[in-house]
């Protein structure tokens, strides 16, 4: 039976660059018997959290939420694909992650950050929120770091499997750790 993954573009700006990062590493991860989905929070669309009860709850009023809740409780595990902003994680990846609560718990999670450094603070923020929220923290994440001569004037890579291709073995080792952990489960 196939294992699903849901990797969450955590940013929404109009000249993100992540798209083409996303697409590149569904392909890098996926393998026989693990499917990786894309979830792009810019077409989600949450409002900033609106909900009248505790997440914990599950108790759900808005249907944006019991939308957002069902898409994600398909899901056997994600990875988490976000930029650093000001040494920070973008708002609309916490605030989709803040939505839920119960459907995150157990699943495993990976992070792949990313910047002009690697996103490593962005890494380490994020890192308390998942522990936090109980998910099961994979060994294997990614901090990619964006090279100004990869970069066109638009902040868009010139050759994005060139620029990422360094990357390519450990994303490929993600997908592995993925498969064996949902198979073994």
């Amino acid at each position: 039976m196939t294992k699903k993954i849901g990797l969450i573009i955590g940013s929404t700006r109009p000249t993100r660059i992540s798209p083409s990062i996303a697409t590149w590493l569904q392909g890098s991860v996926a393998q026989p018997g693990l499917a990786v989905d894309l979830i792009d929070l810019a077409k989600i669309n949450l409002p900033l959290l609106d909900e009248v009860e505790q997440p914990s709850t599950g108790i759900y009023h808005e249907e944006h939420t019991q939308r957002w809740s069902q898409l994600i409780q398909g899901y056997d595990g994600f990875i988490l694909l976000f930029p650093q902003y000001n040494w920070g994680y973008p708002a609309p990846l916490k605030n989709a992650l803040d939505y839920l609560y119960t459907e995150w718990r157990g699943k495993p999670v990976s992070m792949v950050s990313y910047g002009g450094h690697g996103g490593f603070q962005a890494a380490l923020g994020m890192n308390l929120v998942l522990r936090g929220l109980k998910f099961q923290l994979m060994a294997t994440n990614l901090q990619l770091t964006l090279k100004k001569d990869e970069i066109d004037d638009n902040g868009q890579f010139k050759d994005p499997a060139t620029a990422l291709a360094p990357y390519a073995f450990n994303a490929h080792q993600m997908g592995a750790e993925f498969l064996h952990r949902l198979t073994q489960a």
